[in-house]
């Protein structure tokens, strides 16, 4: 099948990768065209140098696929695109954007007869070896017609799993909004149970400064319970950085999904204290709460004649 690909990263790029490891005919633009044409060599796409150059590349209807930041860049690039496509055309939001953004931009392309797709797109850096785990959102005419793409993205699932585990690791999950809003709970999910992986090992290493993490890591992924990708990937972390991660730095960000979910869960009234938990201690680890913990030192000097640490 043929596709375009506007960004080129870490996720773009192995996923243009992987599509023409499984022969299927690539375009690929990025804003950087020293990138574009390092990767059209590697991979055998076929380079564009400007946004303006994808619809002569491609044959009708034609499906630009595109990965770059989330916010004004995505935005952006789905509005030239709209301007440069024809009806029957498709665009695919495969970043994490906003769930909100989706239905606007759906109907303002789909007044233009040019389809919008919003795929959730999770697997980060494994992604070309692993494969990509797809939400779909959007009209089921243009799902069906990406679905190769889809297919060959996704990781390799046994046929007689396909009805417990989904769409052979994609599945359209609704209208447009759909699958950006299911990737932003998985991703709400997500810093949950980093956080508590977080919050198990200090503790374990504070009982024992010596206890080799790295081996408790995988010893838990042999029937556990909190066996896990993420338990994998702690493992992999103290067998790359040492137990102590004394390379480093405490600071956490978070790329706003945790939040998104934390504000959905309000306007829904569901309560999602382990989420809100996660995101408050990444805010912590960047030192926002230095003053605050000040302020409490001094609360319980005044109050109880409690000890203080002076600042040198």
């Amino acid at each position: 099948m043929q596709i375009a690909f506007v960004g080129l990263g870490k996720m773009g790029g192995n996923m243009v990768r992987r599509l023409r490891e499984a022969g299927h005919d690539v375009v690929a633009y990025d804003r950087d065209q020293e990138l574009t044409a390092a990767l059209a060599a590697e991979t055998g796409a076929r380079p564009a140098a400007a946004l303006e150059e994808l619809p002569g590349l491609l044959e009708a209807p034609r499906h630009v696929w595109v990965m770059v930041p989330h916010g004004e860049p995505t935005a952006s690039t789905v509005t030239a695109l709209g301007e440069l496509l024809d009806a029957g055309d498709a665009i695919v939001d495969g970043g994490n954007s906003r769930w909100t953004d989706d239905e606007p931009r759906a109907e303002a392309l789909g007044a233009r007869g040019v389809h919008y797709l919003d795929v959730g797109t999770s697997g980060g850096v494994w992604g070309l070896e692993k494969g990509y785990c797809m939400m779909v959102g959007g009209p089921d005419e243009a799902v069906a017609r990406l679905a190769p793409i889809l297919d060959d993205l996704a990781p390799e699932t046994a046929e007689a799993s396909r009805h417990v585990l989904g769409d052979r690791g994609w599945s359209h999950v609704g209208p447009s909004g759909s699958g950006h809003f299911v990737k932003m709970v998985h991703n709400g999910i997500e810093y949950g149970v980093m956080q508590a992986f977080a919050e198990g090992f200090a503790l374990l290493r504070k009982n024992d400064p010596d206890l080799d993490l790295a081996t408790v890591a995988h010893l838990w992924e042999q029937g556990s319970v909190v066996r896990s990708w993420l338990n994998e990937l702690a493992a992999r972390a103290f067998e790359q950085e040492g137990t102590d991660l004394a390379g480093l730095e405490p600071w956490v960000d978070d790329s706003g999904e945790g939040r998104w979910t934390i504000e959905a869960a309000i306007d829904h009234s569901v309560p999602v204290p382990a989420i809100t938990a996660a995101l408050f201690a990444r805010f912590g680890s960047r030192g926002e709460d230095e003053y605050a913990s000040r302020v409490l030192a001094a609360l319980r000097n005044q109050f109880g004649g409690h000890a203080v640490k002076r600042a040198s």
